[in-house]
């Protein structure tokens, strides 16, 4: 059950440009699967709603959040320093389920879907999963997945990185038996299509707006061959056999 509490910020610092690390005193290791995520807040009155941010890395005693400063409240969050408190709930959502993947695996993730690829690259180290990476500029979050990995790919739409363009040009599906994915729609929509025209299996992290996190409000929808489902209560991570594509 997903729990509320008060976590001590342990670190907090950009690691890229508008990209935070922020590390919590929290004990969650068993309750975590990657893929989940917790609503973090930090106000008690403005803005009203909390903030959905995807779990990064679990350590003993610790929790790792990758956040990108977006709006107000996510500034208010990359602000904080060590020492000051944060309210969390959580772990929210259906991760990734480790247990039945197995082959060669691909990761594929852009800008801030690189966040949860850090854990799930530590649980599924036995396979040395590759990872497809893009970004506009500056990557982050790379070098803590090369310890667990096998090949790195990387590119960037300046080009200052790896390839110049979009990861989806890049990535090709043929000679993997499971992806997993997690970034902008459009890019996951693209690596969607592809790996059902290879015929091969994919799991993607859906991307959406959220106001409760826990399956209340409805503000998080996205389209399954069952009808519409909530992405923060039966997702965020959903098999991509079961998604409606526009």
């Amino acid at each position: 059950m997903p729990e509320y509490r008060n976590a001590r910020i342990i670190l907090n610092e950009e690691i890229s440009s508008g990209i935070y690390k922020i590390v919590v005193e929290a004990q969650a290791g068993d309750k975590v699967k990657p893929g989940q995520f917790f609503m973090l807040k930090c106000w008690d009155a403005e803005p009203v709603l909390w903030r959905p941010i995807s779990i990064s890395e679990v350590d003993e005693g610790s929790v790792t959040f990758l956040c990108a400063k977006t709006g107000r409240g996510t500034e208010k969050l990359v602000s904080l320093k060590s020492g000051q408190e944060i309210q969390l709930l959580g772990p929210l959502g259906n991760g990734f389920d480790t247990e039945k993947l197995g082959g060669r695996i691909a990761l594929v993730c852009g800008g801030i879907g690189i966040a949860p690829m850090v854990e799930l690259s530590k649980r599924l180290s036995g396979f040395k999963p590759d990872l497809y990476a893009g970004f506009r500029n500056e990557g982050y979050a790379v070098d803590e997945i090369k310890k667990y990995a096998g090949n790195i790919y990387i590119s960037t739409e300046d080009g200052s990185t790896g390839h110049k363009g979009y990861v989806t040009e890049i990535f090709d599906a043929s000679d993997y038996d499971a992806v997993l994915c997690c970034g902008p729609e459009v890019m996951m929509e693209k690596v969607l299509r592809h790996c059902r025209e290879k015929g091969k299996k994919v799991y993607v992290s859906m991307e959406k707006h959220m106001a409760c996190g826990v399956g209340a409000c409805l503000v998080c929808t996205c389209r399954t061959k069952d009808g519409n489902r909530r992405t923060c209560k039966d997702g965020p991570v959903f098999d991509g056999d079961e998604l409606v594509l526009d």
